[in-house]
This record gives structure tokens, sequence and C-alpha cells, in this order.
């Protein structure tokens, strides 16, 4: 993506929104898995490229919606041809079994990890506990 000049976490935003525009930014930062503060620091970045805007939703006048712009839907054309072309040349020699099977692989280690950070964070002392002060 970097040639189209998107981040991978810009692009992840262009992502959510192609499936399902007018998410709030609490969305997004929920299906990215990160901060909600770092989620309106990537908004913002995308919306100063023109990617994306925010919108007023209507009859809930502290909530803005995050909507694709023209230029962004041309743009998501144009990566739609490169992961085609990426994902053929990743997926070469593979039988559609085995791409499937890689799936459920990936899958399962994707939940692993995500399963592993969220007990890290449970068993992790609180920033303002006095474990470990004197």
């Amino acid at each position: 993506m970097q040639p189209l000049g998107l981040t991978r976490a810009q692009w992840s935003i262009l992502a959510i929104l192609s499936k399902q525009e007018g998410l709030s930014q609490s969305h997004i930062s929920a299906r990215l898995e990160i901060e909600k503060s770092t989620a309106g620091r990537l908004i913002d970045q995308v919306e100063k490229s023109g990617w994306i805007e925010r919108r007023r939703v209507a009859g809930d006048r502290r909530a803005w919606g995050i909507h694709l712009t023209d230029r962004a839907r041309q743009l998501l054309a144009q990566v739609e041809t490169i992961i085609r072309c990426s994902r053929t040349e990743m997926l070469h020699g593979l039988s559609t079994e085995q791409q499937e099977q890689l799936s459920k692989i990936l899958t399962t280690v994707k939940s692993n990890l995500a399963a592993a950070l969220e007990l890290d964070r449970s068993e992790s002392p609180a920033p303002d506990s006095a474990e470990g002060t004197i």
C-alpha cells in the first residue's frame, strides 16, 4: 500500500469502512482492537488525506459517523486489483483445500494471540496500583 501513500493502519480503516460506512470512532477502534484515542489519531490522518469524512449521525448531536469519500472509492478499486494479484502470487501452488486449511490455521493463531494478550492485560497490575512501590 506504500506506493499508494497508505500505511497499513490507514488502509485498515478504509477496509473496515468499505464493508460498513458510517461507523463511529468507537466501533472502528473496537474492530481494529486499538484504543479509541489511537483510532482517533488514525482517523484524523486519513481524513486529512481526503479519503474519509466525518458526518453527523441523524438524531444524535454528539455522534459522528465516518464515511468514505469518492477519492477513497477510486483508491479501493486500485487496491482490490493489487490484493487479487498479491493473493494469487502468495497462494500459487496451493490447492483449494490447502488454502482453506491455511485460513483456518491462521484464524486459530490470531485467536490464540488475542487470548494471550487479553490474559497478559488481566494479570498485569494496574498502573496506579501500589504493587512494586516502596
